[in-house]
C-alpha cells in the first residue's frame, strides 16, 4: 500500500486522538464514585433490612402489648365484680365466701403477673422503636452520601462526555484528510493490537511495541520509497517514518 508521507504522519495525529479517547473511556470506567456508590449501596441495603426487622418487631410488640393489656383489663374487671359481690353481702354461705375471697386473691396475683408481662412487652417495644429511629437516621445519612456521590459522578461523566465529543469531532476532521484505504488498514490493526494501529519509528525502535528493528529490517525500511506504507516486523503496526527515525 502506498500513501503520501504527509498522510502517514497525519495517521499519527489520529492515533494520538484515539489514545485520548481510550484514556477518557478509562477515566469514565474508573471514576472513584463508581466504587463509592457501590459500597454505599451495599451498606444501604443492609441498613434497610435491619430497619424492616426493627419496624416488624415494633409492630409485633405493639400487638402483643394490646393483647397483654386486654388480659389485664379482663382480670381487673372480674376482680372488681367479685369484690362488689363480696361487699354487697349477697353471698352468705361461709364456703362460698371462702371461695370468693380465694378467687379475689388469685385474681390479684394473676393481675400482677399480667402487668409484669405488659411492662416487659413495653420495654421491648420501646427498644424496637429506638432501634428503628436510629436506623432511619442512618438510612437517611447513607442515602444522602449516595446522592452526593451520584451528583459528583454525573458531573464528572458530563465533563468527560463533553471531552469525548470534542476529541471525536477532531478525529473526524483529521480522518477526513487521510486516504480511505490507509485509514481502513489503521482501524483494522488498531482493533487487533491493543488500540494502537500506527506508531512512530524512532531511532530504529517501533514506538508501538518498543522493540528495536533488526539491521536487516531497518535497512529494508530505509530503502523503501517514502510513499510506501511499511509495517513493523515485530508487531505488525504501521511504521510512520519521521525526521527522528534515524534513516
Amino acid at each position: 500500500m502506498n500513501a503520501e508521507p504527509a498522510d502517514q504522519i497525519r495517521l499519527l495525529d489520529v492515533q494520538d486522538l484515539d489514545v485520548r479517547l481510550q484514556q477518557i473511556a478509562h477515566k469514565l470506567r474508573s471514576l472513584p464514585e463508581h466504587a463509592e456508590i457501590e459500597s454505599l449501596a451495599k451498606d444501604l441495603t443492609q441498613l434497610r433490612d435491619l430497619l424492616v426487622a426493627a419496624q416488624t418487631e415494633e409492630s409485633d410488640t405493639a400487638r402483643e402489648q394490646i393483647k397483654a393489656e386486654q388480659d389485664v383489663d379482663q382480670v381487673r374487671q372480674r376482680a372488681v365484680r367479685d369484690q362488689q359481690r363480696l361487699d354487697s353481702g349477697a353471698v352468705t354461705s361461709p364456703k362460698d365466701l371462702e371461695n370468693l375471697q380465694r378467687e379475689i386473691v388469685s385474681l390479684a396475683k394473676r393481675q400482677g403477673d399480667l402487668e409484669d408481662i405488659v411492662l416487659e412487652v413495653m420495654e421491648r417495644r420501646e427498644s424496637a422503636q429506638e432501634r428503628a429511629a436510629e436506623l432511619t437516621e442512618r438510612v437517611a445519612s447513607v442515602q444522602s452520601k449516595i446522592d452526593d456521590a451520584t451528583a459528583r459522578r454525573d458531573a464528572a461523566t458530563e465533563s468527560l462526555d463533553g471531552e469525548t465529543a470534542t476529541v471525536t469531532k477532531e478525529r473526524e476532521v483529521v480522518s477526513a484528510t487521510i486516504p480511505a484505504d490507509l485509514l481502513k488498514l489503521y482501524d483494522k490493526l488498531r482493533q487487533q493490537v491493543g488500540g494502537v494501529g500506527a506508531a512512530k519509528l524512532y531511532q530504529r525502535t517501533c514506538q508501538g511495541c518498543r522493540q528495536e528493528l533488526s539491521i536487516t529490517d531497518f535497512n529494508e525500511v530505509r530503502a523503501a520509497a517514502s510513499n510506501t506504507v511499511v509495517r513493523c516486523e515485530n508487531c505488525g503496526r504501521i511504521l510512520v517514518r519521521t525526521s527522528e527515525s534515524g534513516l
